[in-house]
């Protein structure tokens, strides 16, 4: 299923029901594994590692050489999970020297004209909505939803099942669970509807909500919120999951809804 106009580097690892299309450049060290669809004009550079099931639309580029200064041509790949779907002119740079990689996971869609930088680490049912621009080494954990047009500031972490507002400059960490909105990002409530949608039930979104009242609406400082959330609630995966982010994040947290400034 790969048309003769299509160009393909004798050294590609291409599975035997791959689909590429006429005029789709795929260069060397690119493997593309079973059931993957690569449009017209898409380029697959080297270092692409491009799992099952894939849809590459027309003009996407992957695995392009990284736009870090820093960058002395080391070996770096990119790797993209199966089922992950990247339309139209997105852009996803391969690592650098940092991580050695630029991963998207399982059950992603990049939307056309994102740009998904170096180092950047993109967990599993992701959605990166157009023309998102991602700096480098962004980590964005499993189910996390960025809305159009929105910029992310490199290095910065959005936690699994937050929800970001389209048009957002992301400079600060995104807690898990949450949605952040206005300018400068705020916090403005818990994703309870994406929440539902993936089973969790009302008791488990409670108790969410609840630690985020210690967080940002109880006058608290982060380290204070914390101590008094171990102390004060039960123990449960989300709780543990929101304070190890918390205190594991070096840019510091996105502001409260009724603060002034970031909060450290």
């Amino acid at each position: 299923m790969i048309q003769p106009l299509a160009y393909i580097h004798p050294e590609a690892k291409i599975a035997q029901n791959v689909v590429i299309e006429p005029f789709a450049i795929i260069h060397k060290d690119v493997e593309i594994a079973e059931g993957t669809w690569i449009g017209s004009h898409a380029v697959i550079n080297e270092g692409a590692r491009i799992g099952r099931n894939c849809k590459i639309y027309p003009g996407a580029v992957i695995s392009s050489t990284p736009q870090d200064l820093k960058f002395n041509n080391e070996y770096t790949r990119t790797f993209i999970g199966d089922n992950t779907t990247i339309r139209e002119y997105a852009t996803i740079s391969r690592g650098t020297e940092e991580h050695w990689k630029t991963e998207i996971g399982t059950n992603c869609l990049v939307m056309a004209y994102a740009h998904v930088a170096h180092d950047c680490r993109i967990g599993n049912h992701c959605l990166i909505i157009n023309n998102v621009q991602m700096a480098g080494h962004v980590h964005m954990g499993d189910w996390a939803i960025i809305g159009g047009s929105s910029s992310v500031h490199q290095w910065v972490k959005i936690g699994p099942h937050a929800m970001v507002s389209g048009g957002s400059l992301v400079r600060k960490d995104v807690p898990p669970f949450t949605k952040a909105a206005r300018e400068p990002l705020s916090y403005t409530g818990i994703n309870s509807i994406g929440l539902r949608r993936r089973g969790y039930e009302n008791d488990k979104i409670n108790q969410i909500q609840e630690i985020y009242r210690y967080i940002y609406l109880r006058g608290l400082n982060n380290a204070e919120a914390l101590t008094q959330i171990e102390l004060q609630l039960p123990p449960s995966d989300e709780r543990d999951e929101i304070v190890n982010f918390i205190r594991s994040s070096e840019r510091g947290i996105m502001k409260g809804p009724a603060t002034n400034g970031d909060r450290e």
